[in-house]
């Protein structure tokens, strides 16, 4: 499995946070926050890229590791 750096899992974290928080949304209240998860998920995105090319690691390998560190280290925050 990949290694995985704090900043990674920070990233993936704050997406994850952005995109519980349009639960209950509508209007413009749900587009706003849809457009902060999809800038959030794209800084994730961008950030796993970066690091799968420097690394030489597969981005799926990375995108999967950080997933799985952020599951065992947190709860769905959708559901809290």
């Amino acid at each position: 499995m990949a290694q995985v750096p704090d900043e990674l899992i920070k990233l993936e974290r704050s997406a994850e946070n952005e995109r519980a928080k349009l639960a209950g949304l509508t209007g413009e209240e749900y587009e706003a926050q849809l457009e902060r998860w999809r800038t959030a998920s794209e800084a994730v995105n961008a950030a796993i890229s970066d690091h799968a090319a420097a690394s030489g690691t597969s981005r799926q390998d990375v995108e999967q590791a950080v997933k799985k560190a952020v599951r065992t280290t947190q709860e769905d925050p959708a559901v809290e």
